[in-house]
């Protein structure tokens, strides 16, 4: 049992987070603080399209960080921060509110970049940067989620943003662009939602209104979009504020094809523009490559059957809870008419955590 852990507090079940090390912290730990599970980080890193892109981005750009300070926004295991100080930094503040930043620390010191990574725990908002800093000139952070806001860091890279980037200081990565597709997936509706209707030969539909309501994290086949790809929201995270997050945006879907569609898919591309000798982003599109953020998919009741150049037309809202960016709600309102097919149709959807 660790020095710091008595039996009383295993008995009355107040055991300090803050002050436990990962490889000591039990599933009931880990529901509190999962990114503190390695397992957590693997994937992160496994990602080789997230992961590359970074590091291409940050190292292909040494002149952008020689000598310079360097903020890294949910550090993880310091994967960014490494790049940085690889690149040239001066200084690299890598913040993490989660206990894998133990982790964090015995990789940086057995990298020997300790003397020039420091490591803060806590959340970006609460903590004070080391060494009297007031400002740096770089702000690096993964901030993006599934379907872009899932989970994500805008809020906290905007805080940071403003609170510390020096005028003219650079964000990697600092744009993102979410997209709307149709796709056709006869197939795999009748599977997720459909099925329903007869499991083992009762009737249990009255759950499919609840199956269609949670939009669905997964791998879409590129051979599946029947659509032009439709961009409804851009953020600029030089420039944007809180109240610029959430989403409402009419869309048009052109059909490249004659098919049918099922549902709608969203994904994002960020870029880092700030990169001059090396242009850099990352696609989450269907068919550029898997990523850990994969699509998101929004089945509709019925379907649309579509002829090449016909258009459906729509809005798309997003509403995110900026107290826990688990929490979000979505809407698709649509209509199309055509000489073959007309629907109407308004749906609701949610994402919780």
């Amino acid at each position: 049992m660790p020095a710091w852990l008595n039996r009383a507090d295993l008995k009355n079940g107040n055991v300090d987070l803050d002050k436990m090390a990962p490889e000591d912290m039990t599933s009931k730990e880990y529901y509190l603080d999962s990114t503190a599970h390695f397992a957590v980080h693997e994937e992160l890193l496994k990602d080789e399209i997230r992961t590359k892109t970074f590091r291409n981005a940050i190292i292909n750009n040494r002149h952008l960080f020689k000598d310079k300070v360097v903020l890294d926004v949910g550090c993880g295991v310091g994967i960014f921060a490494l790049f940085a100080a690889k690149a040239g930094a001066k200084l690299v503040i890598a913040v993490e509110k989660s206990n894998v930043i133990e982790y964090a620390k015995r990789i940086i010191r057995a990298n020997r970049f300790d003397k020039v990574i420091k490591l803060v725990k806590g959340k970006i908002e609460e903590i004070e940067l080391p060494d009297g800093i007031q400002k740096v000139d770089i702000l690096i952070a993964e901030w993006m989620g599934y379907c872009l806001y899932y989970d994500s860091m805008i809020q906290s890279v905007i805080y940071a943003r403003d609170k510390w980037l020096k005028p003219g200081g650079i964000i990697f990565p600092d744009r993102a662009t979410m997209y709307l597709v149709g796709i056709e997936d006869r197939d795999y509706k009748e599977d997720k939602v459909e099925w329903w209707s007869n499991v083992y030969g009762y009737n249990m539909s009255c759950l499919k209104n609840y199956v269609m309501r949670e939009p669905l994290v997964d791998t879409v086949d590129k051979r599946q979009v029947v659509t032009e790809p439709c961009p409804i929201k851009t953020l600029d995270l030089n420039t944007m504020r809180i109240e610029d997050i959430d989403v409402l945006s009419s869309f048009k879907l052109r059909a490249f094809r004659d098919d049918y569609i099922h549902a709608f898919v969203t994904y994002f591309v960020a870029e880092f523009t700030a990169c001059q000798t090396s242009k850099a982003h990352i696609s989450t599109a269907p068919g550029a490559g898997y990523t850990h953020w994969k699509q998101t998919v929004f089945y509709f009741p019925d379907y649309v059957t579509i002829k090449k150049d016909e258009e459906l037309n729509g809005e798309f809202m997003c509403k995110v809870n900026l107290e826990n960016t688990k929490k979000l709600e979505f809407g698709i309102n649509f209509e199309f008419n055509s000489q073959i097919s007309s629907l109407s149709s308004k749906n609701q959807y949610y994402m919780r955590g």
